[in-house]
């Protein structure tokens, strides 16, 4: 095929494509001339490629990125899952050796671990910090499927066939029309409902808007990967496949 004809994209981009790793690593190893792309060392940002291109990086990048962890931690109430404020505790002061879960504990730089997927302060349950870019683009992107499934309860409002059959396809948040959800009415008063996105508190405001007050919310299950007997306040290591 001629070159003019051939469709050039960014580098970061394409590496991000290819699960490598995110674009904002890429540039870092870009920069760090860390990437090579058919065997030439690129350390240009804003190198474009085409996709036929073999893009591979070097020892240093590998090391780095086999050196990112990713962790589950089942969250307590009253924990903020992303910049402390109000005077409320970060929820990542619970990784430490005192509180981990399991076999295999190793001491890791927690520096650049950020929530795939934030809890509010009220509410409990399965919350997963990562070091990997990649990672964060499957299950929190803008395009992403992964499913988050949640258990509700609510003390207010009667939960009729008409406000189930809202919650699950029927309701509007920040004038955007919100993705069909999946609802299992367990009792008169608790529920599961496993969504495909993750607006602002969109389970409470959702039941805020068919007049049912939640009082408790806890998180069981991202992707593939579920609370089961992980105790509160607890954590472990994951790895991808866990949940994608």
């Amino acid at each position: 095929m001629d070159n003019s004809t051939k469709e050039y994209i960014r580098l970061s981009k394409r590496m991000s494509e290819l699960g490598i790793c995110s674009r904002r690593e890429a540039d870092v190893f870009i920069e760090k001339g860390l990437v090579s792309v058919n065997g030439e060392t690129i350390s240009k940002l804003g190198s474009r490629v085409t996709r036929s291109d073999n893009i591979e990086v070097l020892n240093e990048a590998k090391s780095a990125l086999q050196d990112q962890v990713t962790i589950a931690l089942n969250k307590p109430r009253d924990f903020v899952s992303s910049q402390p404020e109000k005077n409320y505790t970060h929820a990542l002061t619970l990784i430490k050796k005192l509180n981990f879960s399991g076999t295999g504990f190793k001491n890791f730089n927690q520096s650049g671990l950020a929530p795939l997927g934030r809890l509010d302060i009220d509410s409990t349950g399965l919350i997963v910090y990562s070091q990997k870019g990649s990672l964060a683009k499957k299950i929190i992107g803008a395009d992403t499927t992964i499913e988050k499934e949640y258990e509700v309860n609510i003390t207010e409002g009667e939960l009729t066939t008409k406000k189930v059959e809202l919650l699950r396809e029927g309701l509007s948040l920040d004038d955007e029309r919100l993705k069909p959800a999946t609802v299992k009415v367990i009792s008169p008063t608790f529920f599961t409902i496993t969504l495909k996105q993750g607006k602002k508190r969109q389970i409470r405001r959702m039941c805020e808007l068919v007049d049912l007050k939640v009082t408790r919310l806890k998180r069981i299950r991202i992707g593939k990967l579920k609370l089961n007997d992980l105790e509160e306040g607890k954590w472990r290591f994951i790895k991808d496949s866990e949940i994608v």
